[in-house]
């Protein structure tokens, strides 16, 4: 896989993870299909809400958009995991469900760099594991 460094304004600092399905795709060229943005991370729960999203959201035409929030996009050690992660979840939606994906590591807090890059990509959905904490521990 190809990796580009790109700095989108200044808000979002990131780096692509390029597969080759990935480099079919053109940026504003109509195509079939839906955007699904799925955020993972290194947990079991973003784990399963990829799974889900897979089996239950995901069509042959769809392309996937895998983020994955990260501290820095310069730290090599961080940056070699999280590329390591989403190759391996790219190729498993493009085997399983058919579908094109796009990978990006984003610098920033994982709830913002959603919310941020929901806004621009727009996608169809936005699938997320949850963080575990109960009703009670929220409250609390």
């Amino acid at each position: 896989m190809d990796l580009q460094t790109v700095i989108e304004g200044e808000e979002l600092e990131f780096r692509d993870v390029i597969s080759a399905a990935a480099s079919q795709l053109r940026p504003g060229e109509p195509r079939p299909g839906r955007d699904i943005m799925i955020a993972v991370d290194h947990g079991p729960k973003s784990r399963q809400a990829f799974d889900w999203a897979l089996v239950h959201l995901c069509r042959e035409s769809d392309t996937v958009h895998l983020i994955h929030a990260v501290s820095s996009v310069k730290n090599e050690v961080v940056y070699d995991m999280s590329k390591a992660l989403l190759e391996k979840m790219a190729l498993e939606a493009e085997q399983v469900a058919l579908v094109k994906t796009a990978a990006r590591i984003v610098k920033g807090d994982a709830a913002k760099v959603i919310c941020q890059v929901a806004d621009r990509l727009k996608p169809a959905a936005v699938v997320l594991g949850t963080r575990g904490r109960s009703l009670v521990k929220r409250e609390a």
